[in-house]
């Protein structure tokens, strides 16, 4: 006998008993099974159930609607099947819940319409021609999203149906959708990436369902079944061993609910599998990992990610609960509390329990290196935390490889976050998700010509070109060296270096942390070197949220028009609003607000070299492109360059009391030494606290190192370190 989809059955023991004493009279009403089930139902999961009663309502109120395909994203058509996949999911897990009838009448019914039609269907009018077409949305992509939540909803109502009515849904529905999915699409089907992952698990769930061992078979292991590509070998290739997926939080998030929900079908159909220990647990882990990926609870936007998402959203409540069935990690259901949302199985309702009892914890979010590449060697990605992760400090290194498709030309880039807040922050993709009038809903042509170009991250731009010239696959074969990591507590440092982004031209940037005496908050320094041949023109980007309140050099603002930055490469999208050259380090420098919280942006200035302030939105006619600020160095230099920098945070404005406090940097002065091979940035605070960040770029951890600064000698040992050398007043 075929085994279920779903990862346990619904009824709870409780329900079973009662229904079994219940006579089954039409007086019955379901307004008092439904009072019945919620005396079981924790507070959660009971709502849950609720919310999805209201959804199943309104959706058969409007009756069975299932139109013929038109539409790209965000369109009527494209809506309506969103609609209809999520109610056959829905009303099928409200059937085995609660055994009404009347959802499973529902679904059957929307499914029989699906029957009738899909077999008429040929490639969606709205396709794009750079990507496989679906039969019911515009790309293929949404077709398999259809079939993973349709199949379970189907398998929940399947033995209620006719014998006439199974074999037409089978038949002409499910089949064929599958053998579309598939071979119909064998291109996708057998590709390394998220919309294989959503294919490959919706046809190995149908092949569950309907018994179909082919089609269990050419999901796990591909349509040659020689196991190169297919289910099993996307979750030995798209993942580190750290659980970190190549394409980036966004899509990892997005990519998470058909790895959890197919390996929840595959160990209950095919226990001997262990598939939840398959590669050291590779599932579990990346869920985990998924989490870290966040800052109050929304995903580090790293290539094409859209900024909004957050841990609140459907992948992620079913990953949650999954996870925690088969962990029972308190941390889990902390986050499935700040959630505020579970999904209709058992694991769901597990969650809720155990939350209503009180059994959460905290999750453990920490500072951490996330190797990147299936052997852990295509760079990494470093997160550098301290406090909470909602209103503390992160500051994140993207040092990881180039994320395929979906990748952009950032190596080396960072982003930091402080008080609740994106504070250097990086554009993510040039897209209105599925709203309709914004080309569709699709990725829109500015997410080739801004979002992906170099100089809309915060990296190293050298002659005005992007990194590996935006050849996505020259950037596929070169992944950075993470050289370097330590989270110690007050002096978190991470270096990396990256060779072959432009010829001649390698670059080593170190990022730390540091609780220096005299700060109330932490700082960020910044050390870039810059090894290159010949004569380069070097850009340093700085994209930062909030407000000027203050800039230390005379600046040169256009105040009547404002020219472009350049006519490509991204350049084209820079407005330019002021440039200056700043001649000293106590004068270069940019205080902003952002909230309540003061920020300055000091950095080194280098001989002959300009800051160009600036605003994203030139070369823009459907005003496609958020209007977010920048500030460039500019150095023109023989040879390399070094960029040293720190940014800082201070002081607070209170609105309410009409006060301000510390709206000025604390930071007296930095200086930047190179003795012999060792980077120096040495730190004085006002009240004349000193430290020296120390890089000697040794990976000898145990080798001892000195060198001097400004006639200080510093002494440490290993790769890098932060010295405290005092002096401060009491």
């Amino acid at each position: 006998m075929r085994g279920s989809l779903l990862l346990i059955t619904f009824l709870c023991t409780a329900y079973t008993a009662a229904a079994a004493e219940t006579p089954t009279s039409s007086q019955v009403s379901s307004v008092v099974a439904a009072n019945s089930l919620k005396t079981d139902m924790a507070p959660l999961f009971a709502q849950e159930v609720e919310r999805s009663r209201k959804f199943l309502a309104l959706m058969m109120d409007a009756g069975v609607v299932v139109p013929v395909p038109k539409d790209p994203g965000g369109g009527y058509t494209h809506e309506q099947h969103k609609q209809n996949y999520t109610a056959i999911y829905q009303g099928g897990q409200l059937y085995k819940l609660t055994g009404e009838q009347k959802y499973a009448d529902y679904v059957r019914d929307v499914l029989l319409a699906y029957a009738e039609i899909y077999p008429t269907l040929g490639e969606h009018p709205a396709r794009k021609d750079s990507q496989g077409s679906g039969r019911l949305f515009w790309q293929v992509l949404n077709d398999a999203m259809w079939m993973v939540d349709s199949i379970q909803g189907y398998e929940a109502i399947r033995d209620s149906l006719s014998e006439v009515d199974r074999k037409n849904i089978d038949d002409n529905l499910f089949r064929k959708a599958a053998e579309f999915l598939s071979t119909g699409s064998a291109v996708t089907f057998s590709k390394i990436h998220n919309h294989a992952t959503w294919a490959t698990a919706g046809v190995g769930m149908t092949g569950y369902v309907l018994g179909e061992k082919e089609l269990v078979d050419i999901a796990l292991l591909g349509l040659d079944k020689n196991g190169e590509t297919g289910f099993l070998r996307q979750s030995e290739l798209l993942f580190s061993p750290d659980g970190y997926y190549t394409e980036g939080p966004y899509y990892q998030r997005f990519a998470l609910k058909p790895f959890v929900v197919f390996a929840g079908a595959i160990e209950n159909n095919d226990p001997a599998r262990k598939i939840f220990e398959h590669r050291d647990g590779i599932l579990l882990k990346a869920l985990r990992t998924t989490i870290q990926l966040t800052y109050d609870g929304y995903f580090f936007p790293f290539n094409d990610a859209i900024r909004d998402k957050s841990l609140k959203t459907d992948e992620l409540y079913h990953g949650v609960a999954v996870a925690y069935s088969k962990t029972r990690d308190p941390g889990l259901l902390s986050i499935a509390q700040w959630q505020g949302r579970t999904v209709l199985t058992d694991a769901g309702k597990l969650v809720a329990n155990d939350l209503a009892a009180g059994k959460a914890k905290p999750f453990p979010f920490q500072s951490m290196l996330l190797s990147d590449g299936r052997e852990g060697d295509q760079g990494a990605v470093a997160v550098l935390r301290n406090g909470d992760s909602t209103s503390g400090q992160a500051l994140i290194a993207k040092n990881s490889s180039q994320g395929m498709g979906h990748g952009h030309f950032d190596k080396l880039s960072w982003q930091y976050y402080d008080n609740g807040h994106e504070i250097v922050s990086d554009y993510g993709a040039a897209r209105f998700l599925n709203i309709e009038a914004k080309h569709g809903g699709r990725y829109l042509p500015e997410n080739e010509t801004w979002g992906k170009q170099t100089i809309a991250h915060n990296t190293l731009v050298v002659d005005g070109k992007s990194h590996f010239d935006g050849d996505a696959e020259a950037a596929d074969k070169l992944a950075p060296e993470q050289l370097h990591f330590s989270d110690k507590a007050g002096s978190q440092i991470s270096t990396a270096k990256m060779t072959g982004a432009y010829p001649g031209v390698d670059f080593t940037r170190t990022l730390a942390l540091l609780e220096l005496d005299g700060l109330n908050h932490p700082l960020v320094a910044d050390v870039m070197r810059v090894n290159g041949q010949g004569s380069h023109q070097y850009d340093m980007p700085l994209h930062y949220n909030g407000h000027i309140m203050r800039v230390g050099f005379d600046l040169k603002s256009n105040v009547e028009s404002r020219p472009v930055l350049g006519s490509d490469n991204g350049y084209q999208h820079i407005w330019v609003d002021a440039t200056a050259n700043p001649e000293s380090a106590d004068k270069a420098f940019v205080t902003w607000i952002n909230d309540d919280r003061f920020y300055t942006s000091r950095w080194i200035p280098q001989a002959g070299s300009e800051a160009i302030l600036a605003e994203s939105g030139a070369n823009d006619p459907e005003f496609n492109l958020r209007r977010e600020q920048m500030i460039v160095q500019r150095v023109k230099a023989a040879g390399g360059s070094v960029f040293a920098s720190v940014l800082e945070a201070h002081g607070r404005y209170d609105g309410a009391a009409e006060r301000t406090t510390d709206s000025d940097s604390q930071i007296k002065s930095i200086q930047h030494t190179r003795d012999g091979d060792v980077d120096l940035l040495l730190i004085e605070t006002l009240t004349g606290e000193k430290s020296v960040l120390a890089i000697s770029y040794d990976q000898d951890e145990t080798k001892k190192h000195n060198a001097m600064i400004n006639g200080t000698k510093v002494n440490w040992t290993g790769f890098a370190d932060h010295i405290r050398l005092g002096g401060g007043s009491q």
